[in-house]
């Protein structure tokens, strides 16, 4: 599937506005896998599809995550999480993608996973990152995406913890398990 093609079926899923947001993430994840030795092919799919399912009803996603026996914990920690697990069903049932790699950046984009491959860092990252992004640390996050991508998504993981602890909102273990399995790494090769 070509970019033009990829960017029509995903357009007619979401708002101007989160169009505009696929974009960025599109841009950002094709030259952080140019830095990081990715296929600039498959991040440049996983971003454009990372939010194929955002609009979806809350019901609907439910109801997959239910079906298809994806974690029942992810009902339980608030329905943004849902659409990257469910848009990775959906893209491989309604768009036909079936990269392996590529269904898993889109469904952990959100909360990341232990041992993530970096395609997976990648898209997480982008997510983060990309020029729409304007909040606090955002700008530390990009700097740091620049020159080792384990340290930028572990400091996008200390900032998302601490927005949800101050907004008193539960944090889903996936995500604590990211953080730990970064550090690790980043350890390990000290």
């Amino acid at each position: 599937m070509d970019r033009e093609e990829a960017l029509e079926i995903v357009k007619a899923q979401l708002t101007e506005h989160r169009y505009i947001h696929t974009l960025g993430v599109m841009e950002t994840a094709i030259e952080l896998a140019d830095r990081y030795g990715a296929s600039k092919e498959k991040a440049e799919l996983a971003a454009i599809f990372h939010d194929y399912a955002k609009f979806r009803s809350k019901d609907e996603m439910r109801e997959i995550v239910m079906q298809q026996g994806m974690p029942e914990s992810l009902l339980h920690y608030g329905t943004e999480l849902l659409h990257a697990p469910v848009g990775a069903y959906l893209v491989k049932e309604e768009a036909g993608i079936e990269d392996l790699e590529v269904l898993e950046a889109i469904a952990n984009h959100t909360t990341g996973r232990a041992a993530m491959g970096t395609l997976e860092k990648i898209i997480f990252l982008a997510d983060y990152i990309e020029p729409g992004r304007i909040f606090p640390g955002v700008d530390e996050v990009r700097q740091l995406a620049k020159g080792n991508l384990n340290l930028a998504c572990i400091q996008a993981l200390k900032n998302t913890v601490g927005f949800l602890m101050k907004q008193n909102q539960l944090i889903y273990p996936e995500t604590i398990y990211t953080y730990n399995s970064l550090l690790a790494e980043v350890n390990n090769k000290k």
